[in-house]
């Protein structure tokens, strides 16, 4: 029995050490299917997001949403060296490292408290190894416990430096394409400013920060589900938008802006696609169209005021059908399992973030008589 231990708390700890390394220190795609990491977020993911999906559409979602992230990413941690220590407690038993203290009933709780004591390097002194294979164990222990301390401590770094990179280009996005961003509103901005071979230099960056998001976010899938500052963005938002527009330039557009637009493409479907496969989302169409005819026309009449070439339309429409295939049911899948909406093709007319404060919106819904006057003590407050 204590052999059969041994041999299970070894092959816990080897498999946990072999999860944490493919998670955190391998800067690649695992494609195994099996593995304690994809199984937590599996298995914490659903209750949440069944919860989430019960709530109305707005800030009390967004808030519970936004806290999974980063709450799964502690969980994640923990769990790893709660079972690193259970399976060092094992190992303990097998090699008679503890003797049975005199109240207890076998060697496994002395020796899980021997386990935590060393994983956390504690060194309390008050159990102690017995045998030559315990303190050899011992020592293994706490050098694993003191090596993955070290590597958690560098690792939230990491994960918050790609986090902040990201959401600076969305940020930017806001005074460009609106909030959300939308294809018609990033090109009609373009054009009305007479900007449009700036466009192509947009585009460009965009194709940077599109190939730093799919590496960032294949090698920690857990930035999938860290969300951006205001509700009305995200990082699936911004990379439909500029697939949208993209999309439209490839098919409707001649000279320069189409070229760096057909890159751009290619770098963003790549993107969605492999996160779809990395986060096991399957590609679901979407329900509805999300360009009917009449938003199309309004579109392609602001491509020709913008003064740019445009192709045959027949051409055009054939084409643009064919590229939305190409990434439409996987953004759609993408928005349905993180419960991030995608934006629309012609966008709405509310303001921008940048137009709105939280201020403004209390102050416009304070009437006069409610403010009052401002009295001495309320100047001595402020």
């Amino acid at each position: 029995m204590r052999l059969l231990a041994g041999y299970v708390g070894a092959a816990l700890v080897l498999f946990i050490l072999w999860d944490a390394f493919e998670s955190i220190v391998l800067p690649r795609r695992v494609t195994r299917r099996f593995r304690i990491t994809r199984l937590f977020y599996r298995v914490t993911w659903l209750p949440w997001w069944l919860f989430a999906r019960r709530l109305r559409p707005g800030k009390p979602r967004q808030a519970l949403l936004s806290a999974f992230g980063p709450l799964s990413l502690i969980l994640l941690l923990a769990s790893w060296a709660l079972a690193l220590i259970f399976g060092f407690a094992l190992i303990h038993v097998a090699a008679g490292t503890v003797s049975a203290a005199p109240l207890s009933t076998g060697n496994f709780w002395p020796s899980l408290y021997m386990s935590g004591s060393t994983f956390f390097t504690l060194g309390l002194g008050d159990v102690t190894p017995h045998t030559t294979s315990g303190r050899v164990i011992t020592v293994f222990e706490s050098g694993v416990g003191f090596g993955f301390l070290a590597i958690v401590i560098g690792y939230l770094p990491v994960i918050y430096n790609a986090f902040s990179r990201r959401e600076t280009n969305i940020s930017l996005l806001d005074a460009r394409a609106g909030s959300p961003p939308t294809a018609r509103e990033l090109i009609a901005r373009y054009g009305r400013q007479e900007n449009v071979a700036l466009l192509a230099g947009f585009l460009h960056d965009w194709e940077a920060w599109t190939a730093e998001l799919m590496e960032s976010h294949l090698s920690y899938p857990v930035l999938c589900y860290y969300r951006s500052q205001h509700d009305n963005q995200s990082w699936l938002a911004a990379l439909t938008a500029i697939l949208d527009a993209c999309a439209l330039l490839v098919t409707y557009v001649e000279g320069e802006v189409a070229w760096q637009a057909r890159l751009t493409f290619a770098i963003a479907r790549h993107a969605v696609v492999d996160i779809c496969q990395v986060l096991n989302v399957a590609p679901i169409p979407p329900r509805e169209d999300r360009l009917p005819s009449a938003d199309l026309a309004a579109i392609r009449r602001e491509l020709a005021e913008a003064g740019m070439t445009l192709c045959d339309r027949e051409t055009a429409e054939r084409g643009l059908t064919e590229h939305r295939r190409m990434y439409e049911p996987y953004v759609n899948a993408l928005a349905a399992r993180l419960l991030m909406p995608i934006p629309s093709w012609t966008g709405t007319s509310r303001a921008a973030n940048w137009q709105t404060s939280a201020w403004e919106k209390v102050s416009a819904g304070a009437s006069a008589d409610e403010a009052g006057a401002a009295t001495p003590a309320d100047e001595e407050h402020v």
